[in-house]
């Protein structure tokens, strides 16, 4: 699908403020894409789409969850959770976007999860730090993503969880394990290495 018709059919589903932020990660997206020979049109696509669902009714969301038989579990979760996979969902049901790498990367895009594609972290990573985000940690995260895009992933995925601790939520498995790979990985290389 092209960028433009992409684009067309996003705004139609999310506000002023959304659109512009899908706008941020899209570009930074493409940037990440380009530095770590990740597939840009893919990257675009994805990030594009990442929030297609964001608005959507909740009711409407976990309909979608349970007649598809997502992991039921998403339910016991935060709902803002919700709108990746039902994104995904959505995008090919409504968008005709069959590419399963791309869909993969809209599915995971809040939660991450173990051994993510690089797309995946692409999009993950551009959706935490694009140019609209402002919070403490926000400047550090993307000068770690002009170097390592592990690191990068390591470093927002240790700030989620310590957010959602601090705020004494819940954290999603996937989340978790996310975190736990890329530190079982990083302590097999290091190790690997000696």
């Amino acid at each position: 699908m092209e960028r433009n018709k992409a684009l067309e059919l996003v705004a139609k589903q999310l506000t002023e403020k959304r659109y512009i932020h899908t706008l941020g990660v899209t570009e930074t997206a493409v940037h990440l894409a380009e530095k770590y020979r990740v597939d840009e049109k893919k990257a675009e696509l994805a990030a594009i789409f990442h929030d297609y669902a964001k608005f959507r009714p909740l009711n409407e969301m976990k309909q979608i969850i349970v007649q598809e038989k997502f992991d039921e579990l998403l339910l016991h979760y935060n709902p803002e959770l919700w709108h990746a996979p039902v994104g995904a969902y959505l995008v090919q049901q409504e968008a005709g976007i069959q590419d399963i790498e791309i869909l993969d990367a809209i599915r995971y895009h809040t939660s991450g999860r173990k051994n993510m594609t690089d797309l995946e972290k692409v999009i993950y990573i551009a959706d935490y730090i694009e140019p609209g985000r402002s919070f403490p940690g926000v400047e550090e995260a993307r000068k770690i993503a002009e170097k390592d895009l592990d690191e990068a992933l390591l470093f927002s995925v240790r700030n989620t969880i310590q957010f959602l601790m601090d705020k004494q939520q819940a954290v999603y498995p996937d989340t978790f394990e996310l975190y736990n790979d890329i530190v079982m990985k990083k302590e097999r290389y290091m190790h690997g290495k000696k």
